[in-house]
């Protein structure tokens, strides 16, 4: 922990109480009173001035009191305040970086298994639960396009991306197509737009591809739909794993309560809208209670870190547990991953 200027309108003292309390609540799931931070920690103030000092907390919305002879708890503003302003920042040990990094490198080769299991590692490693958002269309590099010739006016169109993902659409034309000029229009697609970012491949340069073979204009639209249906069938999360460990938190030892929130993060749905306006961003992110917007998830938090595929971030490694989470570890454990994932997919993408 780190001591000095608090959040808002809290002196160096409050604030490191504060601090010492979140502390002590992440370690002990029990609530934290005067006489123990006096007992455990050198805070250089008498019990009563603690105690005085954690009333104000709770008046200014920082500590909860659950019950009228218990000690107090933090709040969504107090986990806040802890997360943005009084946590020491931690790093993860060379040697449990370079046992994630081990790991992931002895996966498979095939993108999906190897996010699949960089959600097991992180999952098993934080002890909660762990999910992978799939990289966003936008995000991904065109890699190439394959135009199946199946009669002289139909085809399939096969699009895949940086990230693996494959996209097929059937297309219909109105005039003659042969199998070679689809075979000569996939290799000048692929020549003049592999490893363009997927978004920034308009409809005009597909539209130069067509001309300068001299085909049918018809083709440009086959393509641009088949590079739209890159995302339209795009489920938003990969995978998901740990949702057991939630069985070892003592937050949920009411098993209707967990039978509740096990049953919302069964929908990747609600696991994607948690995380969805952190896609795309460069840096780690934490939303904790009801910042989450779903009732049934008000005692959870979750720590969100981009991964990227070559220098691109294209989904996100998420871990959601109980609001009383050990969020430095968390944080480090979740960047030291996605960094071993980046690392992983950008061999791949080399080969």
């Amino acid at each position: 922990m780190r001591s000095g200027e608090g959040p808002g309108d809290l002196d160096g003292r409050k604030a490191y109480i504060l601090a010492t309390v979140v502390y002590e609540y992440i370690a002990t799931a029990e609530p934290v009173g005067s006489q123990t931070l006096t007992q455990k920690y050198n805070l250089g103030v008498s019990s009563a001035t603690v105690r005085n000092d954690m009333a104000e907390l709770e008046a200014e919305g920082y500590l909860v009191q659950p019950h009228t002879s218990a000690g107090r708890v933090p709040s969504d503003a107090g986990y806040r305040a802890y997360v943005d302003q009084l946590m020491a920042p931690e790093e993860l040990p060379v040697q449990e970086r370079r046992r994630i990094r081990d790991e992931l490198r002895d996966a498979s080769r095939e993108l999906d298994e190897i996010v699949e299991n960089a959600t097991r590692l992180l999952g098993r490693l934080s002890q909660n639960l762990a999910f992978v958002t799939k990289s966003q269309p936008d995000a991904q590099q065109f890699k190439h396009i394959q135009l199946i010739w199946l009669s002289s006016r139909t085809g399939v169109a096969i699009v895949v991306t940086s990230a693996g993902v494959a996209a097929q659409s059937l297309f219909e034309l109105t005039t003659d197509v042969t199998p070679d000029d689809l075979t000569r229009l996939s290799n000048v697609l692929n020549a003049h737009l592999a490893n363009r970012m997927l978004r920034d491949v308009l409809p005009a340069d597909v539209a130069a591809c067509v001309a300068e073979l001299g085909l049918h204009d018809e083709l440009r639209g086959a393509v641009v739909t088949a590079m739209k249906s890159v995302g339209a069938n795009e489920q938003p999360i990969v995978a998901a794993a740990g949702a057991q460990n939630l069985l070892d938190q003592p937050e949920f030892r009411d098993l209707r309560k967990l039978r509740s929130i096990l049953k919302i993060i069964e929908e990747q749905k609600t696991l994607y809208d948690i995380v969805s306006d952190s896609l795309g961003s460069e840096s780690p992110s934490v939303k904790i209670g009801r910042e989450l917007h779903v009732d049934e998830l008000d005692d959870l938090a979750v720590v969100t870190v981009p991964y990227r595929f070559g220098s691109h971030a294209v989904g996100m490694l998420s871990i959601l547990g109980p609001r009383r989470m050990p969020y430095g570890r968390l944080m480090a454990l979740a960047s030291g991953t996605a960094e071993s994932l980046s690392e992983r997919l950008t061999d791949i993408e080399a080969i």
